[in-house]
């Protein structure tokens, strides 16, 4: 059995998601386990499912709460008691829709973060031109990075993804910058890009240089690296985009007659369409680096974006991402300690 702790109570919905999505989660996944974390009076209104257990707490962090507030004050939130289930090895994964950086304070302070790396990062898939996605990280938990931090955000992506698709052994990785010369860029992207150069010698990642935004939904490069400022960025513009090209292509079909019939007829491949931008399917990003596996949902989910953050983590600890993760780091130990990152793992928040 693979056993999910999922935090009830977070995001802008709470139950009105989470529950719907974690029975539907359960109709698909019969060795799967659900602990389900949430207020009693909350938890009481779920119909009882032999592969969910009630864990109750007595508190929520709200989407406006202060990191501090999350982690020095309400000690006992269904965020909080959701990510313990995991340190005490109840479960192989937690779910949040909350806070994010409230989400990522209480992870790190809790799980702690591994042996070499500094500062967790934040990892999920866009769409991309072929047909697949692309793995972008970091999505906002670093905004101010050192070369350092985006080495080991490469090492990371790379157990990622190799972890979620089997064929993908040596996935190809790419540094975000302003143009593809290894001139171009602020000192500390140049830098980066000598410090990924090296690992690719190395093999510890299969580094292929510098790519641009296009990039990202161009497919040519498995993973792409960036800062948390530029990634969260990107990803925000992405399902803007997306949210703009769907709504017209729905609204081609209220127009006129003209273009109602040619929308009609193109009705197959504009339903393609929109089901591959629909931006609730690429929904759930791992925190990657923490001792422990921890997965963030959009905030605004509804329920079947938040039933794919369910699956996503689901694979995640079924194809043994954690253990990847720390063996691809291990791999690369030497690259990662010439570079000078830290190997305390402490990861204090």
């Amino acid at each position: 059995m693979i056993t999910l702790a999922v935090d009830c109570m977070g995001g802008d919905h709470g139950p009105s998601v989470t529950f719907p999505a974690c029975r539907q989660f359960l109709s698909t996944h019969p060795d799967a386990r659900l602990l389900l974390v949430g207020l009693p009076e909350v938890l009481a209104t779920w119909q009882a499912h032999e592969r969910a257990e009630m864990v109750p707490c007595s508190e929520v962090v709200t989407m406006d709460d202060p990191v501090e507030v999350a982690l020095r004050r309400k000690k006992d939130s269904s965020m909080r008691v959701a990510i313990q289930q995991v340190k005490d090895g109840k479960a192989q994964v937690a779910v949040s829709a909350g806070n994010t950086g409230a989400l990522m304070a209480v992870s790190r302070y809790l799980l702690k973060t591994m042996d070499g790396i500094d500062r967790p990062a934040i990892a999920t898939q866009l769409p991309n031109d072929r047909g697949g996605a692309t793995t972008v990280l970091d999505l906002g938990a670093n905004v101010d990075c050192l070369p350092e931090h985006l080495l080991q955000f490469a090492v990371m992506g790379s157990a990622l993804v190799s972890a979620l698709d089997a064929k993908n052994v040596e996935p190809s990785v790419g540094l975000l910058n302003i143009g593809e010369e290894a001139i171009k860029g602020s000192e500390v992207i140049k830098r980066t890009g000598e410090l990924l150069r090296k690992a690719g010698d190395s093999q510890a990642i299969r580094f292929i240089g510098n790519v641009e935004g296009n990039d990202i939904f161009k497919g040519g490069v498995d993973i792409v690296v960036c800062d948390g400022f530029v990634g969260n960025v990107a990803l925000k513009a992405s399902e803007g985009v997306a949210a703009m090209i769907v709504g017209g292509l729905k609204n081609e079909f209220k127009r006129n007659i003209f273009t109602k019939f040619a929308a009609i007829m193109a009705y197959p491949v504009l339903k393609a369409l929109m089901k591959r931008m629909d931006h609730r399917r690429y929904n759930g990003a791992a925190l990657l680096g923490l001792r422990g596996l921890v997965f963030k949902s959009h905030g605004s989910a509804d329920q079947s974006g938040y039933e794919h953050a369910l699956n996503r983590a689901y694979d995640a600890a079924r194809n043994n991402l954690l253990d990847r993760v720390q063996g691809r780091v291990a791999q690369a130990a030497p690259v990662l300690d010439a570079a000078g990152t830290s190997s305390s793992g402490t990861g204090a928040a």
